[in-house]
Parts: structure tokens; sequence; C-alpha cells
């Protein structure tokens, strides 16, 4: 089965209310849970403390009013192993967004370590006080970790992206990393984890720009790369990511998060230049972006059409990373 296909048919099995088994197998299923208790017990519960909170608003000092962006997701977007709030992906993402926009950008996070795709519901009731603009979501590992269906999981993402939508949200979808290369992981874990987390990740990305959203490759940016400088973008826990790590992230994620706002640069310094630029077939799109860091997947039409006999058009950008420049302390609010 192609990845596009195995995709599609997670989407499919959530659509119609289906377990999606039929994408690992009922026995691999089986292994896969019991392989992840097992891994869940090497690497333990977190033990630091929560991350501290990186709300508050960057770039004060810029005119206009500020971009209200609400942050959802699990340990990753949370900023877990981080002490000084300035280090999480929150405050990096403030003040890098604060650089490209021109304009102050009011950070609000609900994320919280061991979050799940189900935990997105009440993160998304407890932030949209904030009356966010813009939603960045970073989930999915920890889904793939407790076995969660993934069906279910994708089912419930696309509720949360279209929940949001409905409020006014521009809705930016960090899709799963991937965790075949997390260290206390061992195989057959391993192996299977990164199929699992690939295809929860193109599951991902059709059903976020089916849902009004568009979705950025997190899987071999987190993988390949840390693989490559484990002691660099690593935590202490061989799981987490360290300061560097996050950084890595929130550049991948910044063009994107701009763009969904209407801002781009005049030449364009974002794109490679016709690199990986194409109209596909969003299943097809989704598996090109899920081995390739970085790739924006959003919604588009041909000749006037959103639907081809595939499917969802869908628009592939491979961006340049952002630069993610150190952040000040957040001021508590400016007059809006």
């Amino acid at each position: 089965m192609s990845k596009a296909s195995a995709a599609r048919r997670l989407v499919t099995a959530a659509a119609y209310g289906g377990g999606g088994l039929g994408v690992l197998g009922g026995a691999l299923y089986g292994l896969v849970k019991v392989e992840a208790m097992l891994a869940r017990r090497t690497i333990g519960p977190a033990k630091d403390a929560p991350p501290p909170v990186a709300d508050g608003v960057y770039g004060a000092y810029l005119p206009g009013e500020a971009v209200s962006l609400l942050l959802l997701g699990d340990s990753a977007a949370a900023g877990y192993g981080m002490t000084d709030a300035l280090d999480t992906p929150g405050a990096l993402m403030g003040q890098g967004l604060a650089g490209i926009v021109g304009r102050p950008v009011r950070i609000t996070c609900r994320a919280f370590v061991g979050a799940r795709t189900a935990s997105l519901d009440r993160q998304i009731t407890d932030g949209l006080r904030s009356a966010p603009v813009l939603a960045v979501i970073i989930i999915g590992a920890n889904d793939v970790t407790h076995s969660v269906r993934p069906s279910e999981a994708v089912r419930l993402l696309a509720r949360a992206v279209r929940r949001l939508h409905t409020n006014g949200c521009e809705v930016v979808v960090g899709t799963c990393p991937d965790l075949g290369t997390i260290g206390p992981i061992a195989p057959p874990l391993r192996q299977l984890a990164r199929v699992w987390s690939h295809r929860m990740a193109a599951a991902q990305t059709i059903t976020t720009v089916e849902a009004g959203g568009r979705s950025v490759s997190l899987g071999q940016l987190l993988g390949q790369e840390f693989a490559a400088a484990p002691h660099e973008l690593f935590g202490a826990d061989r799981f987490h990511p360290s300061r560097a790590g996050y950084a890595r992230m929130v550049a991948a994620l910044l063009p994107s998060v701009a763009d969904a706002l209407g801002v781009r640069t005049v030449d364009d310094e974002w794109l490679d230049s016709m690199a990986g630029e194409g109209v596909l077939p969003v299943s097809f799109a989704a598996a090109q972006a899920a081995d390739v860091a970085g790739t924006e997947v959003t919604a588009t039409s041909v000749a006037g059409s959103d639907r081809g006999p595939r499917g969802r058009w869908a628009q592939i950008r491979r961006r340049r990373r952002a630069e993610v420049p150190q952040p000040s302390a957040p001021t508590a609010d400016i007059p809006r």
C-alpha cells in the first residue's frame, strides 16, 4: 500500500467511524501497543516541572495592533525541559513572528505535557478567550506512543481545525514527528514507530487541508537532523528537544505561520525557487510532505475547481527556514 493510500484510508476511517487497523493490521497494532508500553516505561514519566509560561506580548515596541496567536498541542509545543520561558517554542515563535510581520505578537499557549489529540478540545475552549486570529497546533507524538487508534486521532484533529476555523482562526498544524529516532524506543517498535508516525503525519495533512488549515511537515526535521546531532538537538531525556531543537522546529513553522497571516517578503526569500513546488491531489501531496522537513501543504484550485478525480487539490511549498532571534522578555499586555 502506498503512503498516499494508507493516509487516505486513515482519513476515510476517521470520517466513517472505522478503526483504521487496516493500515497496520490488527496483529501489528497489538504488537505496537505492547512495545509502546515498554517504551513509555523506559522514557518514564515527565520528571521536570511544567514548562514556564511564555504568554505575553513580544515586540511590544513595534507599531500596530498585536497579532493574537494561540499555541496548542503537547510537550513539543509547551517546551518541556526548558527552565527559562524565553527558550520555549511560544517565546521563540512570538519574537520571530513579530520580526517578520512588523507588529507585536500576543502569545497564548495552552499546550501541555502529555497532551494527545483528544486534549485539543479543552485547550481550544480555554484559548479562544484570547480572541486569536491564528492557531498553531503541534500534536500526534503521544497518540503514537500511547497507541491511540490513528483514525480516532485524525478525526479529532479534523474537529479541532474546523472549530478554530469557524471561530475566525487561520490554522497551521505541525505534523507528527518521526519517532523512529527516539533513543529510548527500541526495535522493533522503532521501525514501527517510524512507519506509523509517517502515516499519521500524512493523514494529519490530509485532514488539516480538508478542514481549512495548512500543514507543515516536522517528520524528517525531527528525524534525520536530530539523529545526526542527538546531543545538540535532544534534551537530557533523549526524547524531547533541547533549546536548539525547539528553535529548529519553530524556524520551520514560522514562514507558513506568517504566510497564513498574508505576510510574505517581496522576493519570496522563504521559498526555494521552483524546488518541490507543485499541485497534487491532497493525499499525494501529504505523502510527499511527510518525507521532507518544512514542507507546507495547503488547499488550492485547478481551473477554478477545488477537487479533481482523486480528491482535493493541494499546493506543496518547500520553504526556507526563518531566522529565530533570542526573545526578550514579553510584556504582560499592551493597549489594543
